[in-house]
């Protein structure tokens, strides 16, 4: 069955579905979200707000779906396949700015976390720099999601190709990657932000891990041609036996919605969504970093907001 046959259209997102009180039917708005392959960091914030958002809501319904990542969900969303989707910064970068395509219409519901950009090998493994990974086999990230486009940024920004000067690996699942730095197939996994299911699985491993990171030189070469990636900082203890913390170049991951998302729906999705705020961070670490501030501090330009959020934000003094 296709996909675009259960989703809810415009039409039916303002009928009275489900729920009754007494004679009076009470609308349930249900909205699909799209997420990325098993074992990444999307599935497992998606599989938590939606858990998080249904609870706060009892009349909202959000159904996570786990799609090959950020380069599926944007077009998903521009032909209504999708209500919602998580997208990479990179990817809403490109698609924002109209590179390799024209510019999107989607808007921003949220930012959802940063992604400061690493590598993570073995902790008994020979490989301190970027430059030592040089003509070994690395896997980039899942097919399909933003992280292989981060990390192409980054590379660029010192003179680095990953197709030409690395041994590229692929992932058709972004679970599949830790097992392959354990095991020796790669010599390291590249992936992004605190509480990254991949870099945790290769931490607790019993080889243990080392993260690295461009140094002080690489960020400001890459900072010079790449701008919009931005210093972000992987705290101290985000991941077993990480004793310091580690500066690195990311940007924001966001929640984007269809083009017409109604302005009522995404109001109730923010009012909702900030007014749990500290319960959905007490069940996901990354999820502190969704709040209204780091929305409009990430996002790229104001008017990329959807206005339904925008009228919440105006309402809670967070614009003006």
């Amino acid at each position: 069955m296709r996909f675009a046959i259960i989703l809810v259209s415009a039409a039916l997102l303002a009928s009275p579905l489900a729920a009754q009180t007494g004679a009076t039917a009470i609308p349930t708005t249900t909205l699909s979200l799209g997420t990325a392959t098993p074992g990444g960091g999307f599935p497992l914030y998606g599989n938590a707000f939606a858990e998080v958002m249904n609870a706060a809501d009892p009349h909202l319904s959000i159904a996570p779906r786990n799609t090959r990542g950020s380069n599926e969900n944007i077009p998903l969303l521009e032909k209504g396949e999708l209500d919602l989707a998580l997208v990479a910064g990179e990817p809403a970068y490109e698609a924002f700015a109209g590179i390799g395509r024209a510019p999107v219409r989607l808007k921003i519901l949220t930012a959802i976390y940063s992604n400061p950009g690493l590598f993570v090998v073995r902790a008994d493994s020979p490989y301190r720099t970027i430059r030592d990974l040089v003509g070994q086999p690395v896997a980039f990230g899942a097919r399909g999601s933003g992280l292989p486009i981060l990390a192409r940024y980054v590379l660029d920004g010192i003179g680095l190709k990953q197709d030409e000067d690395f041994k590229a690996v692929y992932l058709d699942r972004a679970g599949d990657g830790p097992a392959m730095v354990e095991d020796g197939r790669v010599a390291a996994l590249w992936g992004a932000g605190i509480g990254w299911p991949g870099f945790a699985a290769v931490a607790s491993s019993a080889a243990g891990a080392r993260f690295i990171a461009p140094d002080v030189e690489e960020m400001m070469r890459i900072r010079a041609k790449h701008s919009f990636l931005k210093p972000l900082l992987v705290p101290a203890n985000s991941y077993p036996e990480q004793d310091a913390p580690i500066a690195s170049l990311g940007s924001w991951s966001f929640v984007l919605t269809r083009e017409d998302l109604p302005d009522d729906i995404a109001y109730r999705l923010a009012r909702t969504l900030h007014g749990v705020e500290a319960n959905f961070c007490k069940k996901l670490a990354q999820a502190c970093e969704t709040t209204a501030s780091n929305t409009v501090a990430a996002a790229p330009k104001m008017e990329l907001i959807h206005p339904g959020v925008m009228r919440y934000y105006r309402e809670i003094g967070v614009v003006k």
